[in-house]
């Protein structure tokens, strides 16, 4: 066999780049289709680009999809957001959205992986589960920053500090909340007062998530691993502590 093994990982490594790439550049069409070309007036636009960057995404790859999802270019952008329910393993609930061109090829694919161990649910079943909110996670180069004084004047419902792995080196990170609606107001008046937007951007939180042993969890970590490795699926959240 020799290191034939080394080239079916590399070739597994270059199609799991791929199915990244992809998914960054349907947000940014995405996000210029709902907010405008300009990142600098669309925070969530802002974020996908910063993020595509940081990923090495090419500035022509970037610019051509900030195009075509503004309707600047003859091609038009035919991805629609669908959401699929339901559960994992040991009754985990699940909320998989999908950015897609063709929801009759993307349905079967996602029953089939709830299959695999879950069970999928009709539309709107998990909501109990859930809250449907905006979340924006920032950080500001002053440590002496009051997040919560500035969550207040944003127009944010809640905030936490980022703490453990999740802060920043120096200076100090922050976690808001917010009315799906006031999710771009929020996200403009944090970057006007000097913070650095790493995600702004729709979730599903779980009211109460599921705690479970070591073995059960790495089985629901499978699971969802299976489902966001889908080509189409763009966020996978799940009730799991």
């Amino acid at each position: 066999m020799g290191a034939q093994w080394k080239q079916a990982g590399r070739e597994a490594a270059a199609h799991k780049k791929g199915q990244v790439v992809g998914k960054m550049v349907r947000e940014i069409m995405i996000a210029a289709k709902l907010g405008g070309a300009d990142p600098d007036l669309n925070a969530r636009l802002f974020v996908a680009v910063e993020k595509a960057k940081k990923a090495s995404v090419t500035r022509d790859t970037i610019d051509r999809a900030i195009k075509k999802g503004a309707g600047l270019l003859d091609e038009k952008i035919e991805y629609e957001s669908v959401v699929y329910e339901g559960f994992a393993p040991h009754k985990v609930p699940v909320i998989v959205e999908c950015l897609t061109d063709n929801r009759n090829r993307t349905a079967p694919d996602i029953r089939h992986l709830f299959g695999k161990g879950g069970q999928m649910g009709q539309p709107g079943s998990m909501g109990f589960f859930f809250e449907h909110m905006g979340v924006v996670e920032a950080t500001h180069p002053d440590a002496g920053r009051d997040p919560e004084a500035d969550a207040i004047e944003a127009g944010a419902q809640n905030v936490e500090k980022m703490e453990g792995d999740e802060a920043p080196e120096s200076g100090q990170g922050a976690r808001l909340f917010t009315d799906l609606k006031e999710l771009a107001h929020v996200s403009k008046w944090l970057k006007e007062a000097g913070w650095t937007i790493l995600a702004s951007e729709m979730r599903y939180l779980a009211k109460n998530p599921v705690e479970l042993g070591e073995k059960e969890r790495a089985q629901v970590v499978e699971f969802l691993q299976s489902i966001d490795d889908h080509d189409d699926v763009h966020h996978v959240f799940a009730g799991l502590k």
